[in-house]
């Protein structure tokens, strides 16, 4: 979960700004359920959810630490094997990324970093750039990432150089040698940006912002679409957005809205299923009865189940 602090004078600013723009249209989301029994714990979000998505992988130490990004690493260990990383956060402590095989569903290892939210984690050109601290990004080398994840217990990775200032980093997701970053707003429309990657890790901003879902969480990006997950509030229903690339605006865009259970998190993309994390089923949340779906696992859909609602 986001927490925000506005300054009086940003707010005064941002209100004169928002008199001088046109209304944003709402965009409807899809809530109708089927009332039938769900997969999951709690009350059923929506029927396209309970239709597409199904139980995947249990994630690790929810006892401690809460997850918040999502992942994927292809042919990890050079093997041909493949990993879901996820990245999770505890207050006053070490954050860590957790490597699962999606074949098995079992946890290959744990590394412990240094302390940030985490919201988002993605692998690109030798590098796992990881959401630091406030609005920067962290970069880690995928050799010593891989030496990490296989060693015993729960080792500690530093970050490559100083961590990268960027317009937001509540989510990342990247799709090639481009990595997209972007905001959490609570009360309105967030931004994104697209930043390419070049070999040595450096990230280059490229003009222009997208506008993104409130409340976005999460991200996943394929060729022709980007997929939010969004959430905020332990007892209010999240909801997952499909939106055709191109259009930076969203009320241009093509895309397609539906409920998705409580407290989603990060999303990722992993031969052609989409794997989504909640941090619901965490020790801050799952004993607490105001939590509506109480989820310690990831749910998975296919791809084209999702991208096919805005072909």
């Amino acid at each position: 979960m986001r927490f925000l602090a506005i300054s009086t004078a940003i707010l005064t600013t941002a209100a004169a700004l928002t008199s001088t723009l046109p209304a944003q249209a709402a965009i409807s989301c899809d809530t109708s359920t089927s009332g039938g029994s769900t997969f999951y714990d709690g009350p059923s979000a929506s029927y396209k959810y309970d239709a597409r998505f199904s139980n995947s992988a249990s994630i690790p130490n929810l006892t401690t630490h809460t997850p918040q990004g999502a992942g994927t690493w292809y042919n990890w260990d050079g093997s041909g094997k493949n990993l879901i990383l996820i990245a999770a956060y505890r207050e006053g402590a070490d954050s860590q990324i957790y490597g699962i095989d999606p074949s098995t569903g079992s946890t290959v290892g744990v590394v412990a970093i240094a302390e940030s939210h985490v919201g988002g984690i993605t692998v690109s050109k030798g590098w796992a750039f990881v959401a630091g601290q406030g609005s920067s990004i962290r970069k880690y080398r995928l050799t010593e990432l891989r030496d990490a994840l296989k060693a015993a217990g729960t080792p500690y990775l530093a970050q490559v150089g100083t961590a990268r200032d960027v317009a937001g980093s509540s989510f990342i997701g990247s799709y090639g040698d481009s990595l997209f970053s972007g905001t959490f707003n609570e009360t309105g429309r967030g931004t994104m940006y697209e930043y390419k990657i070049a070999d040595d890790g450096t990230l280059t901003t490229l003009a222009g912002a997208w506008e993104v879902p409130t409340k976005t969480q999460g991200l996943t990006v394929t060729a022709n679409h980007f997929i939010y997950s969004t959430s905020y509030g332990r007892g209010n229903r999240s909801n997952l957005y499909v939106v055709k690339r191109g259009q930076k605006d969203l009320d241009a865009a093509a895309l397609s809205c539906f409920r998705a259970p409580s407290m989603t998190e990060g999303i990722t993309e992993y031969n052609g299923t989409a794997y989504l994390v909640y941090e619901s089923g965490s020790y801050l949340y799952a004993s607490d009865p105001a939590t509506l779906n109480v989820i310690p696992r990831m749910h998975k859909a296919t791809i084209s189940s999702l991208t096919s609602l805005v072909p």
